[in-house]
């Protein structure tokens, strides 16, 4: 196995393209304040300074160490971002600091259990958020380091995983339990990193080996057994290794086989790697929405089976989507493979980003594919209309942490040079090689790539799946033939003496494309979605008025690019002849067919920007003619 590419460090990549920069914006001037606010409000940061008796409001809840560790993450990589903020820098440090001073003596750190059940301590491991929420105060830590270059809170951490590791492990005076809520794995993964201690990635691999093993722990050891659909639920119905479905909690899912990943890596395990290639196939191929989207039930927010992925019901919580294109970018870094980071692209310009407003503080938590019928809208409790906070808000604390991050999906550092894995327009600085790129994308199939190094080294251009062959590439004003390229799983390999001020062109095909669903997919049968590069469009009633559930397309027209209104300038909404079935009986449940066929412009914006005007009905799919 070989490790193909290292992710970029934030701030080694400046984006400043239309789609992806003002959201990175955004999470500096509005998402990561607003949550700080929140987490102030509601007594998530107050919980930390351990005041909290029976009778006061704002009882810490056992998840809320994960809300502030979240936020503190995505304050530090912000800082990353804008080290001259000397206000972020500040709340920054009050933060942490006030995090650090929570800590017991023998390294605990948990504001739930050492203010409310301080004699309840690692008691319900497969329910309690303790790991969990350990896990992401290690992520915060490690953050907090690069960006600082400070200790302290990353010293914190490491005497927390002495502790936890002092707990737990194969050793008969510890429990052989792992974590209810998988996260801490590839937490324990990154401070072995930033740390250079080795002993965190043994005990990651430990959570990760003893997982689902005979005898269970959770079904025969724990006083509360647990039915084989509970284990399933967190993923601990079986050994990881033997596992070959997605199942259970989406988002607790995939922080598990992130951390799969990780380990693969770490230990050069092939046969914990193939698991993790296995489950992601799962994903992709059978459980997988067009948009990036996984979970397709409310209940347990959690994959069901095969080719179920109902449109009105579909839950695709934000987290689980954020969490699919963390886990697709380490098997894209571990592989070289582009199958990856096709899924991850196409989460990120679609399921990833769809949960957040264009004004940056207000949230979905579930992203449907289609909301036509209120009450059919698991359970009648979604409107379209993204809000500003939740009780459990995980959702709207993962996106401070995950848009500072958004350039590190673009390019990647290989052994030999560098790849771009998107054409987003920005400046790259990774090492001793140095870029700007100019381009349009994602309504933009152009890009030019400006060398500002010198040196023989390879430049890898990624051509994505749904451009199919239909790309140009040219170095200095000079097409290369097609017969000349080099093309090594999905990317063009342009290796030779680089000199400052080459240019190369890469011209990829956006057209739009009417798509369609796999035969088992019964919801879809009959109905087309809509591309554009790596775009879903999706219709709204705002575009398209009331009568939207009665629309459908004509497959044999041609569609026309027009500017969007009132979204982002640069924004490309589709204009496509369709047709809405008038019915002259609609009173009746059921009734014979009896509608007349009106021609009509459809129209429809990228789906990542849908609910953000007027409420209203919204769908993906649509019939066709």
């Amino acid at each position: 196995m070989i490790h193909a590419y290292r992710t970029p460090s934030v701030g080694e990549i400046e984006l400043k393209d239309s789609f992806l920069a003002p959201r990175v914006e955004l999470g500096y001037t509005s998402t990561i304040p607003s949550s700080v606010k929140r987490c102030r409000e509601t007594g998530r940061i107050n919980a930390f300074t351990l005041a909290w008796k029976e009778g006061m409001p704002d009882k810490p809840h056992p998840f809320w160490d994960s809300d502030v560790a979240k936020v503190v993450e995505g304050m530090a990589y912000m800082l990353k971002l804008h080290p001259e903020d000397k206000k972020l820098r500040k709340e920054l440090d009050e933060i942490t600091d006030l995090i650090i001073s929570a800590q017991q003596k023998d390294g605990y750190l948990n504001t739930y259990y050492t203010t409310v059940d301080p004699e309840k301590r690692w008691t319900n491991i497969f329910d309690m958020h303790e790991l969990y929420c350990a896990g992401h105060l290690m992520e915060a830590a490690v953050a907090h380091f690069e960006a600082t270059g400070e200790r302290k809170f990353l010293d914190c951490m490491m005497r927390y995983a002495d502790y936890i590791d002092s707990c737990f492990g194969t050793e008969p005076e510890k429990k052989h339990a792992y974590p209810g809520h998988e996260e801490i794995e590839l937490a324990l993964c990154k401070l072995a990193r930033a740390s250079g201690n080795s002993r965190y990635l043994k005990l990651a691999r430990y959570f990760i080996d003893e997982r689902g093993k005979k005898p269970n722990y959770f079904s025969e050891k724990e006083e509360v057994h647990h039915s084989a659909a509970e284990l399933a639920a967190r993923q601990m119905h079986l050994p990881v290794r033997e596992q070959k479905d997605a199942v259970g909690h989406a988002v607790r899912a995939v922080y598990l086989y992130s951390g799969m990943a990780d380990i693969a890596e770490a230990f050069q395990d092939e046969s914990l790697l193939q698991a993790a290639v296995r489950l992601f196939d799962s994903i992709a191929e059978h459980r997988m929405y067009i948009t990036g989207g996984i979970g397709s039930t409310k209940a347990g927010e959690a994959f069901t089976g095969d080719y179920h992925l109902p449109n009105d019901t579909n839950y695709s919580e934000s987290c689980a989507s954020i969490g699919l294109a963390l886990f697709a970018r380490r098997l894209l870094n571990i592989t070289g493979d582009s199958r990856f980071a096709d899924v991850m692209e196409q989460v990120l310009y679609n399921g990833a980003l769809s949960g957040l407003s264009l004004s940056g503080d207000r949230f979905f938590y579930q992203n449907p594919m289609e909301y036509i019928n209120p009450s059919a809208r698991n359970g009648g409790n979604f409107v379209p209309v993204r809000i500003p906070w939740f009780d459990c808000s995980c959702c709207p604390t993962n996106y401070c942490r995950f848009l500072p991050q958004l350039g590190t999906f673009t390019w990647a550092e290989s052994e030999d040079g560098v790849v771009m894995h998107i054409p987003a327009a920005g400046s790259v600085r990774l090492g001793k090689y140095s870029f700007e790129v100019k381009s349009a994308y994602p309504y933009d199939g152009n890009a030019t790539i400006h060398v500002l190094c010198s040196g023989n080294f390879s430049l890898k251009i990624r051509i994505p799946a749904w451009s199919g062959n239909n790309y140009e590439i040219s170095v200095n004003g000079k097409q290369i033939p097609r017969q000349d390229f080099v093309m090594e799983k999905g990317y063009v390999i342009l290796h030779r003496p680089w000199k400052s001020g080459d240019e190369v062109k890469l011209s990829l095909s956006m057209k739009f494309t009417f798509m369609r669903a796999n035969s088992h997919i019964s919801c879809n049968a009959g109905k087309t979605a809509l591309m554009r590069g790596p775009l879903v469009y999706a219709f709204e009633e705002q575009d398209n008025g009331a009568d939207l559930p009665d629309m459908g397309l004509f497959l044999d027209q041609a569609i026309i690019s027009e500017p969007a209104e009132n979204l982002p300038e640069g924004t490309v909404s589709a204009h496509i002849q369709g047709f809405v079935c008038k019915s002259a009986n609609e009173s009746s449940l059921y009734a014979p067919w009896d509608c007349s066929v009106e021609k009509r412009t459809v129209i429809g914006i990228p789906y990542a920007l849908w609910g953000n005007r007027n409420p209203g009905k919204m769908a993906v799919w649509l019939p066709v003619r």
